[in-house]
């Protein structure tokens, strides 16, 4: 029986811990899980790690430099980096100056957790030098090849699959239940508390023209916590300020957001990723225009899907569907139903759509859609030596720039960590470890009051 392989995954935020796990699900099916967290601001809590669902054979928190010290010291197969661009570089210079020659050494993949909106040359060139640099659709694919050749860098490790996360039962509509509405809010779009009390004003006042439904505002994290993006406006102490207060048919809510979906009957939201769930189960889904179709909202992402659509038009009883031509470019694809061999159980414990013979994500053709992927990341295993990661930016292409953002992970210009950067677990204390972790967690909850409490007023103070 061959051995399994071992794979780990580094994250730094809820939402990239759900995408890293599940991929590595997709990558190599039978594998020994390590979690990694990259010690930062939006380290997950143990409640958003456990509303993800995605648990680990180990999970561990680490820095930048303690990571690359244990992929040395440990041999894994293939490591997952899913982190924001600059994390991603500096691990992949790390491994660089780990490896500056052909060894054996574990594949890197790396790739986005969803909608990639902005920064789009920036992040990927951040990027670049991982093994495989994962596109979610056929449009992102075509997108990040163009980057890549576009600065004469070599663009063969973009592949495209698709979001592992893409999954659950086909939608149906609701009967004799109650319709259910669903807003799901993102931490930083829209980012002004007008806006964003806005928005939350016309989710309540879709309750009160619609008595007979359920509206359901979707949050992301308990004030106090962090994901991926900042949220210095949470929507808890918003509601506490709507005028009249919140209607009884509607009431904010957590969840996992698949089993949120598995009772949702139009899916609200600016551009959240959730969007591409709901569509992917064809689920009625409307990309909000009240504010406007702008870059800084990313629901221009949504031209030509059809689902764009405002509040007005909502009250007004619109149910907007996704244009297929649309779907299929984007990678979401239709959810299998049971004339196609499955059922949303097995979707949910795969996170995808499945052939139902072998569990495996299948798009539109029936086609597995990380069967390439997996080839890939086969062959590069069965290599006896891989060459050294070259990321695009060197000390030579961007001189400065690179320096800075291995500096913020407490790493050289040439990779090495710096001088005390990894600090050795063994000789330390049980207390003195456990006194490190209180101090940490103290830190990042005055970060994040200050983020959430007081830059908002002084915010505020500044523009009388």
């Amino acid at each position: 029986m061959p051995e399994r392989k071992r794979v780990a995954v580094l994250a730094d935020s809820d939402t990239r811990w759900k995408w890293g796990a599940l991929t590595a699900r997709r990558l190599v099916p039978d594998h020994q899980f390590t979690g990694f967290l990259l010690r930062g601001r939006a380290t997950p809590t143990a409640r958003q790690l456990g509303e993800v669902g995605v648990r680990a054979d180990r999970l561990s928190e680490v820095t930048c430099a303690e990571f690359l010290a244990e992929i040395e010291r440990e041999r894994y197969d293939v490591v997952v980096l899913a982190l924001v661009g600059g994390a991603v570089q500096a691990v992949l210079h790390g491994a660089r100056a780990l490896w500056p020659a052909p060894a054996r050494r574990p594949v890197l993949v790396t790739g986005y957790v969803g909608v990639v909106y902005e920064k789009l040359a920036d992040g990927l060139l951040l990027r670049h030098g991982a093994d495989l640099v994962l596109a979610n659709s056929r449009h992102d694919a075509q997108r990040f090849r163009a980057v890549y050749e576009g600065v004469g860098a070599d663009a063969a490790a973009v592949t495209e699959t698709a979001l592992p996360f893409l999954g659950g039962a086909p939608y149906e509509p609701a009967g004799s239940r109650a319709h259910t509405v669903v807003f799901a809010v993102q931490p930083s779009v829209p980012d002004s508390r007008a806006d964003r009390a806005y928005l939350l004003e016309r989710a309540a006042g879709h309750a009160r023209r619609h008595p007979d439904r359920e509206v359901l505002i979707k949050l992301r994290s308990k004030p106090g916590e962090h994901t991926t993006h900042l949220e210095e406006q949470p929507y808890q102490r918003l509601a506490e300020k709507v005028p009249g207060g919140l209607p009884p048919n509607c009431r904010l809510v957590y969840g996992n957001m698949g089993e949120v979906l598995d009772g949702t009957d139009l899916l609200v939201t600016v551009s959240s990723t959730a969007a591409l769930e709901s569509l992917h189960r064809s689920i009625p889904t409307a990309i909000l225009t009240d504010l406007g179709i702008r870059e800084a909202l990313g629901n221009h992402h949504f031209l030509g899907s059809g689902c764009l659509a405002s509040w007005d038009q909502l009250d007004s009883g619109l149910l907007p569907t996704g244009d297929p031509v649309w779907l299929a470019a984007q990678g979401v694809l239709p959810a299998p139903g049971p004339d196609r061999g499955t059922d949303g159980a097995a979707d949910r414990a795969t996170g995808h759509g499945t052939d139902g013979a072998s569990g495996r994500a299948t798009d539109t053709a029936g086609a597995d859609a990380y069967a390439v992927a997996r080839a890939k990341v086969a062959g590069l295993l069965a290599a006896t030596r891989l060459p050294s990661p070259a990321p695009y930016y060197t000390r030579t292409t961007a001189p400065g720039y690179l320096p800075g953002i291995l500096a913020r992970h407490h790493l050289a210009p040439d990779g090495t960590p710096l001088p005390g950067a990894a600090r050795p677990a063994a000789g330390e204390s049980r207390l003195r470890r456990r006194l490190r972790g209180h101090l940490r967690e103290a830190a990042r909850g005055a970060y994040r009051h200050g983020v959430q409490r007081v830059a908002p007023v002084i915010r505020r103070l500044g523009e009388l």
